[in-house]
Protein backbone atom coordinates (compact mmCIF):
# COMPACT_ATOMS: atom_id res chain seq x y z
CA UNK A 1 0.00 0.00 0.00
CA UNK A 2 1.34 3.39 -0.99
CA UNK A 3 0.30 6.94 -1.81
CA UNK A 4 -1.83 7.06 -4.93
CA UNK A 5 -3.45 3.65 -4.43
CA UNK A 6 -7.22 3.67 -4.96
CA UNK A 7 -9.74 2.04 -2.65
CA UNK A 8 -12.57 0.20 -4.39
CA UNK A 9 -15.76 2.27 -4.65
CA UNK A 10 -18.74 1.66 -2.37
CA UNK A 11 -22.23 2.48 -3.62
CA UNK A 12 -24.79 3.28 -0.93
CA UNK A 13 -28.47 3.56 -1.88
CA UNK A 14 -29.97 6.62 -0.19
CA UNK A 15 -33.32 5.44 1.08
CA UNK A 16 -35.85 7.37 3.10
CA UNK A 17 -35.32 4.83 5.89
CA UNK A 18 -31.54 5.43 5.90
CA UNK A 19 -31.99 9.20 6.10
CA UNK A 20 -34.55 9.05 8.92
CA UNK A 21 -32.83 6.24 10.85
CA UNK A 22 -29.48 8.05 10.68
CA UNK A 23 -31.04 11.23 12.02
CA UNK A 24 -32.79 9.40 14.85
CA UNK A 25 -29.68 7.38 15.75
CA UNK A 26 -27.63 10.57 16.00
CA UNK A 27 -30.43 12.36 17.91
CA UNK A 28 -30.82 14.96 15.17
CA UNK A 29 -34.54 15.68 15.26
CA UNK A 30 -34.52 18.60 12.82
CA UNK A 31 -37.62 18.24 10.66
CA UNK A 32 -35.65 18.48 7.39
CA UNK A 33 -34.30 14.98 8.12
CA UNK A 34 -37.65 13.25 8.63
CA UNK A 35 -40.64 15.35 7.49
CA UNK A 36 -40.83 15.81 3.71
CA UNK A 37 -43.58 18.43 3.83
CA UNK A 38 -41.77 20.63 6.35
CA UNK A 39 -38.52 20.18 4.38
CA UNK A 40 -40.33 21.45 1.25
CA UNK A 41 -41.72 24.41 3.19
CA UNK A 42 -38.12 25.29 4.06
CA UNK A 43 -37.03 25.17 0.41
CA UNK A 44 -35.72 21.62 0.06
CA UNK A 45 -37.27 19.23 -2.49
CA UNK A 46 -37.31 16.43 0.13
CA UNK A 47 -35.73 15.32 3.40
CA UNK A 48 -31.94 14.99 3.27
CA UNK A 49 -29.17 13.14 5.09
CA UNK A 50 -27.53 14.78 8.10
CA UNK A 51 -23.77 15.19 8.53
CA UNK A 52 -23.52 12.64 11.35
CA UNK A 53 -24.95 9.90 9.12
CA UNK A 54 -22.52 10.89 6.37
CA UNK A 55 -19.66 10.82 8.88
CA UNK A 56 -20.65 7.30 9.94
CA UNK A 57 -20.82 6.10 6.34
CA UNK A 58 -17.37 7.53 5.62
CA UNK A 59 -16.01 5.71 8.68
CA UNK A 60 -17.71 2.50 7.57
CA UNK A 61 -16.15 2.83 4.11
CA UNK A 62 -12.66 3.05 5.61
CA UNK A 63 -13.09 0.25 8.18
CA UNK A 64 -14.77 -2.03 5.63
CA UNK A 65 -11.65 -1.66 3.51
CA UNK A 66 -8.95 -1.88 6.20
CA UNK A 67 -10.67 -4.35 8.51
CA UNK A 68 -12.02 -4.48 12.06
CA UNK A 69 -8.64 -3.83 13.75
CA UNK A 70 -8.25 -0.48 11.96
CA UNK A 71 -8.65 2.49 14.31
CA UNK A 72 -10.05 5.75 12.98
CA UNK A 73 -7.87 8.56 14.32
CA UNK A 74 -9.30 11.59 12.52
CA UNK A 75 -12.23 12.18 10.19
CA UNK A 76 -12.40 15.64 8.62
CA UNK A 77 -15.26 16.05 6.15
CA UNK A 78 -17.14 18.83 4.39
CA UNK A 79 -20.64 18.49 2.96
CA UNK A 80 -21.69 19.69 -0.48
CA UNK A 81 -24.69 18.50 -2.52
CA UNK A 82 -27.42 16.98 -0.33
CA UNK A 83 -28.18 13.25 -0.27
CA UNK A 84 -31.89 12.86 -1.07
CA UNK A 85 -33.90 9.63 -0.93
CA UNK A 86 -34.02 7.77 -4.23
CA UNK A 87 -30.42 8.61 -5.15
CA UNK A 88 -27.24 6.75 -4.33
CA UNK A 89 -23.87 7.92 -3.11
CA UNK A 90 -20.64 6.38 -4.39
CA UNK A 91 -17.72 6.66 -2.00
CA UNK A 92 -14.21 6.54 -3.43
CA UNK A 93 -10.85 6.88 -1.74
CA UNK A 94 -7.24 7.57 -2.59
CA UNK A 95 -4.37 6.90 -0.22
CA UNK A 96 -2.49 10.16 0.31
CA UNK A 97 0.13 9.08 2.82
CA UNK A 98 1.40 5.97 4.63
CA UNK A 99 3.65 6.34 7.67
CA UNK A 100 5.28 3.34 9.33
CA UNK A 101 5.19 3.79 13.10
CA UNK A 102 6.10 1.55 16.03
CA UNK A 103 2.51 0.54 16.75
CA UNK A 104 1.45 0.19 13.10
CA UNK A 105 0.97 2.04 9.87
CA UNK A 106 -0.85 5.37 9.86
CA UNK A 107 -2.70 5.90 6.60
CA UNK A 108 -4.36 9.09 5.35
CA UNK A 109 -7.10 8.58 2.79
CA UNK A 110 -8.77 11.27 0.68
CA UNK A 111 -12.48 10.41 0.46
CA UNK A 112 -15.12 11.68 -1.98
CA UNK A 113 -18.79 10.73 -1.94
CA UNK A 114 -20.74 11.71 -5.05
CA UNK A 115 -24.42 11.48 -5.97
CA UNK A 116 -26.43 12.43 -9.06
CA UNK A 117 -26.25 16.17 -8.33
CA UNK A 118 -22.59 16.44 -7.32
CA UNK A 119 -20.15 15.82 -4.51
CA UNK A 120 -21.98 15.15 -1.28
CA UNK A 121 -18.88 14.79 0.89
CA UNK A 122 -15.15 15.41 0.59
CA UNK A 123 -12.49 15.02 3.21
CA UNK A 124 -9.69 13.00 4.71
CA UNK A 125 -9.59 10.11 7.13
CA UNK A 126 -6.56 9.10 9.16
CA UNK A 127 -6.52 5.49 10.27
CA UNK A 128 -4.01 3.39 12.20
CA UNK A 129 -3.46 -0.21 11.14
CA UNK A 130 -1.89 -2.34 13.88
CA UNK A 131 1.30 -4.25 13.20
CA UNK A 132 0.70 -7.80 12.05
CA UNK A 133 1.16 -10.34 14.82
CA UNK A 134 4.11 -12.72 14.34
CA UNK A 135 3.12 -15.66 12.12
CA UNK A 136 -0.13 -13.84 11.33
CA UNK A 137 0.33 -11.51 8.34
CA UNK A 138 -2.02 -8.61 7.81
CA UNK A 139 -4.84 -9.55 5.46
CA UNK A 140 -4.10 -8.06 2.03
CA UNK A 141 -6.73 -5.99 0.26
Amino acid sequence: MRAGDQLPPLEIPITRTLVVAGAIASRDYQDVHHDAELARQKGSPDIFMNILTTNGLVGRYITDHFGPRAALRKVAIRLGAPNYPGDSMVLTGTIEDVTDEADGDTVTVRVVGANAIGRHVTGTVTVTLPKAEPNKPRRPR
